[in-house]
């Protein structure tokens, strides 16, 4: 009976991709499902053989730990070199779209208070 290993909804294309090399690195038979045309399936890897289950997910644990880790540093090291992107660094790339989300934001806020005071008016 076909057993669920690994879902992929919302992981990136490169981690999906490892993640395949890794299963077949080890010899352990899979196949894949996509989320399908409208995207309500279930994008995830299966195992064909229910005792190759431990050892994949004890793989796929060891790889994520170690792309945690590799991400985190990076993360330090771009703070540390000051190439990490922060709110001001993004305001100042894109102006005119930070402020059309805020004229929008206020715009909408405005949309919804103005029948509640009329109505208590």
């Amino acid at each position: 009976m076909p057993t669920l290993l690994f879902k992929l909804r919302h992981v990136p294309d490169d981690e999906a991709e490892e993640v395949r090399e890794l299963l077949q690195a080890h010899n352990i038979e899979f196949y894949e499902t996509t989320a399908g045309t409208w995207g309500i399936s279930l994008p995830a890897l299966w195992l064909h053989h229910d005792k190759q289950l431990e050892e994949g997910k004890r793989l796929i644990s060891d790889y994520q730990q170690t792309r945690a880790q590799d991400a985190q540093s990076m993360y330090q090291k771009q703070c540390q070199s000051g190439e990490q992107r922060t709110i001001w660094t993004l305001i100042q790339e894109s102006p005119f779209k930070f402020f059309g989300y805020v004229f929008a934001i206020l715009f909408m806020l405005y949309l919804v208070t103005v029948p509640v005071t009329f109505l208590f008016h």
